[in-house]
């Protein structure tokens, strides 16, 4: 009998995305970031299958460290990789990204698209700093209140998974507090929640057909309805940081 958990993967299991974004704003985040060492060693934390994983190999000629906790995601990641022709710049693991296996000092790029709200804004920039090498960047994007006074119903799906959550201007000024200069910052177009969405919504209908429960497949599927109806209070923004010296 399928649980919600279960219909949960079932739904997400060969998405191209596990949030919003597109290779366009990648390729804009990643030019935002300024130049890299001619093969930057690089971590893509909470990297999914990788929809940033490739562009970032193919991209810079560098090493990418891909991490993530679900290892049918990083399974699928390899696959990718190989089909695209830089699976040997390309490196797997397993882990928790509050508790990285990776020497101090050792990373020229660290990207999290997507991810770093699973531990927390605070969290993450505190817990990845130590691991840039002198010169290194940080690129992250992350959920926000795009208004002081999101609806109710806007909180009433974000405050249970994230009450941390915080506008712009918040986060800017929680990234200063901790030692980080905001290079730039860039709000995802709304283009970018469909490159997420319009995929998540064919596999939920998939599912329907396949007779997974129509009330586990609504839970599964109730933030495309939530986006819809009040996307106007939050949004993602991207981030570039370096830390101060």
């Amino acid at each position: 009998m399928t649980d919600l958990t279960e219909a949960f993967w079932r739904a997400h299991y060969d998405l191209p995305r596990e949030a919003p974004g597109s290779p366009t704003t990648t390729e804009l985040l990643l030019r935002l970031a300024g130049p890299l060492p001619a093969e930057p060693r690089i971590l893509d934390l909470g990297c999914g299958t990788g929809p940033a994983t490739i562009p970032l190999a193919r991209l810079t000629g560098g090493h990418v460290t891909a991490v993530d906790l679900h290892e049918p995601f990083l399974e699928r990641l390899a696959a990718n990789a190989r089909a695209a022709g830089v699976a040997d710049r390309v490196e797997t693991r397993v882990a928790s990204m509050d508790d990285l296996d990776i020497a101090p000092g050792t990373a020229d790029l660290i990207w999290a698209e997507g991810s770093a709200y699973s531990i927390g804004f605070d969290a993450a920039l505190a817990a990845w700093k130590p691991l840039l090498a002198p010169g290194g960047v940080l690129v992250l994007t992350e959920a926000e209140w795009l208004t002081p006074t999101p609806s109710a119903g806007a909180r009433e799906f974000w405050d249970p998974g994230y009450p941390a959550m915080r506008t712009t201007a918040g986060n800017v000024e929680a990234a200063q507090r901790a030692g980080w200069t905001v290079q730039a910052a860039y709000v995802l177009p709304d283009s970018d929640w469909d490159e997420y969405y319009v995929p998540l919504a064919a596999s939920i209908e998939r599912l329907r057909r396949e007779g997974v429960p129509a009330d586990l497949l609504d839970q599964v599927g109730a933030e495309i309805g939530v986006r819809a109806e009040h996307g106007a209070d939050y949004g993602y923004t991207g981030y570039v940081l370096r830390p101060r010296p």
